[in-house]
């Protein structure tokens, strides 16, 4: 049976999706961006702000359907610009222990100053 995640601690979907999808043990975090959901605004300008807002958003949303980001087994990350890979990175291995998770990382357009965007897939443990 799949059942959709919500949490106000992320900002709500803007379009015909789930915020977190759920079937049995995986768990499937749409793709988060940088707003803050306390204020539905931007979290800020620079990559390190946005990434970081990013994955709490893809915590809180992973936490609504039961899963955390131990339980991640991958991540894709979208950016604006190849050159704030390596202050994204400086970031994000911040929020993952040993062994990270696998990860895709992608060069895209977003909308307005949004740099980055971050979705995740994980399994519960047994």
């Amino acid at each position: 049976m799949r059942e959709a995640g919500f949490t106000s601690e992320a900002p709500a979907p803007i379009g015909p999706y789930s915020q977190s999808v759920r079937i049995g043990r995986v768990v499937h975090a749409a793709g988060q961006g940088a707003d803050d959901p306390a204020t539905g605004t931007l979290a800020g300008a620079d990559i390190e702000t946005q990434t970081r807002q990013c994955l709490r958003n893809v915590e809180a949303v992973l936490a609504a359907s039961g899963a955390t980001l131990d339980d991640v087994l991958r991540v894709g990350v979208f950016l604006v610009d190849r050159s704030d890979f390596e202050r994204m990175n400086a970031v994000y291995e911040t929020f993952f222990g040993d062994p990270p998770p696998a990860r895709t990382t992608v060069y895209v357009g977003l909308p307005g100053e949004l740099r980055v965007e971050i979705d995740a897939l994980a399994v519960l443990p047994e």
